[in-house]
Formats: C-alpha cells, sequence, structure tokens
C-alpha cells in the first residue's frame, strides 16, 4: 500500500524544474514570442511527456514563490503547474483578479509551450484550476464565468478558500451568495479546509480565513506554503492566524489530495482518490468526516 496508495503525499517520480516568468510589462522587445500578461511561477516535469496543466492562485497579498514546495510536490507527479503572481497591492475587491486570472488563461493557449521545457507538451484540453485562501474565491468567480476565457476549466480546487470578512460580509464581486443552485457548475469541484483558520494568533489582529467562510479540519490556514516564507508578508501568514506544529504535513496532504482528485477526473485514474476514502489515515494529517444534509 506503501507504494501505491501513499505514495502521492510523496514527492512523485519526476524531476522538476521550477522557474519564474517575467511579465509582458517586465520582458524584453526582443523576446520572439508574447510574455504572460503577469509574472509566473512554474513547476514542470522535467522528463518527456504529455502532461495536464493546473492554474494555482495565490492568496490575498501572498507571493506565488510561497507555494513553491507545493508546486513542486504536484509536479514531480506529472503536471505542469502555473502560479502567477496576480498583484502585489489589491483592495477588498477581487474583480480585478478574475480578469487577471481569466487573461493568463487565455496566454496559455499562445505562450505556455514556449517556456517549457522542449520535450514537455502542456495538454490544455485538461486544464484545472486552483487557489488558496482569497485564490480560492478567484478561482470559483473564473470558473463560473465572471470573466469569459477561450479556454474552459475541466476541474476546480478550493484550498481554505476565503470570500469575504466574515460570514454574510462578502467582499465583491460576491461569489458565495448563500443562495441555492448558484453554483452552478459543469466540472468537478474539491474544497479542501482547515480549523485553526479563524482562530487569532494575535488577539489585536484579524484571523486570515474568518469564521463562518471556510470549511472545518485540522490545521491551520497557511499551513500549506512553504516551511519558509520570508519577508513581512511572510511573516504575516505566522502570526496572524494559529498553525500547526509544522506546515509539511498539511502541505504533503494538499498536494497529494490534488495530485489524487485530478488524476481521477482528468485522467480516469480514481484509485489513489477511493484509497484516501476508504482509508483516511493513509493521509499525513487526521480527517474529519463531513455530514451532509
Amino acid at each position: 500500500m506503501e507504494s501505491t496508495s501513499s505514495s502521492i503525499f510523496k514527492f512523485g517520480r519526476h524531476g522538476v524544474k521550477l522557474f519564474g516568468v517575467e511579465s509582458n510589462a517586465a520582458a524584453s522587445s526582443a523576446d520572439s514570442y508574447t510574455p504572460p500578461p503577469k509574472p509566473l511561477l512554474i513547476a514542470s516535469p522535467c522528463d518527456e511527456g504529455d502532461y495536464a496543466v493546473v492554474l494555482f492562485l495565490h492568496g490575498y497579498l501572498l507571493y506565488n514563490s510561497f507555494y513553491s514546495q507545493l508546486f513542486q510536490h504536484v509536479a514531480s507527479h506529472g503536471f505542469v503547474v502555473i502560479g502567477p503572481q496576480l498583484y502585489s497591492i489589491s483592495g477588498p475587491d477581487a474583480t480585478e483578479e478574475i480578469k487577471s486570472a481569466g487573461d493568463v488563461t487565455d496566454w496559455l493557449i499562445g505562450g505556455l509551450s514556449h517556456i517549457l521545457p522542449t520535450q514537455v507538451r502542456p495538454i490544455l484540453s485538461k486544464l484545472s484550476i486552483a487557489g488558496h485562501s482569497r485564490g480560492g474565491k478567484v478561482a470559483f468567480g473564473l470558473a463560473l464565468g465572471y470573466t469569459e476565457t477561450r479556454l474552459k476549466f475541466s476541474a476546480l480546487m478550493g484550498i481554505d478558500p476565503v470570500d469575504g470578512m466574515d460570514k454574510g460580509k462578502q467582499t465583491p464581486p460576491p461569489i458565495l451568495t448563500h443562495v441555492p443552485h448558484s453554483f452552478d457548475l459543469k466540472v468537478p469541484v474539491m474544497v479542501v479546509g482547515s480549523g485553526l483558520g479563524e482562530i487569532k494568533e494575535e488577539p489585536s489582529l484579524p484571523p486570515l480565513c474568518p469564521k463562518g467562510s471556510e470549511p472545518q479540519g485540522d490545521y491551520g490556514h497557511a499551513d500549506m506554503l512553504d516551511d519558509e516564507t520570508k519577508g513581512i508578508r511572510g511573516m504575516a501568514t505566522y502570526c496572524l492566524c494559529k498553525n500547526g506544529k509544522a506546515r509539511e504535513p498539511m502541505r504533503s496532504f494538499v498536494g497529494g489530495i490534488m495530485v489524487a482528485f485530478m488524476k481521477a477526473y482528468l485522467e480516469g485514474d480514481n484509485k489513489f482518490l477511493m484509497a484516501i476514502r476508504d482509508d483516511p489515515e493513509i493521509a499525513p494529517v487526521e480527517l474529519s468526516t463531513i455530514a451532509f444534509l
């Protein structure tokens, strides 16, 4: 079982190349292709092959580089991970972030193959979108058509998604409206939650993930980030919310469950997802049972 069902929670068989790509605002005019509309952090398998692609959107005021270990985990299992830096500074309205994510999505059509290793062939017909924290809100907004894209998504993943400052206090545009059937999505959807996100680490500061705006679990809202997140924003990920004892277990789980979900719904291989359902103890974190009413 160790070599099959639980292997997705460890680094996969592919070597990984992690690299950044400048946006069209910073690229040289001598470039032979059109650069992306936003800076990108990309994790790609090194081996020759055809690989599904996942667009991963960062959390509020975070850097895409804070997810480098998660990106490499997912890529090592045979996926190309694209992490745009949607902004440096942003207010409460996520409308422009949704538009920017849509611009990056459409850029993939003509731009992605130019920057990947020559032996790596992206399969854009198998494109997933994922987002952490407010990036989850943006991912849902894009999947719901708040901005039109030429490419269509085959799967959607929300990693501890957040929509607003508190329950009933959504920031624009309101994605989580609490209106029945408002999530009219035609693709498979997975949401991963944590239980410590609503607990403040510093009483004078707001939590990163307010109560009522996220699912429940047992780890902190930032525990899927890199082991070290530097700078003022990196320090904020430690002090705004209560975290688990270490980030590695939750990050390994998030990477593994993303891989299991995409393999099931993009590649038709559901053995990993079913193994987790049948034996939750193979996961590196304790999983909660969710009851549907």
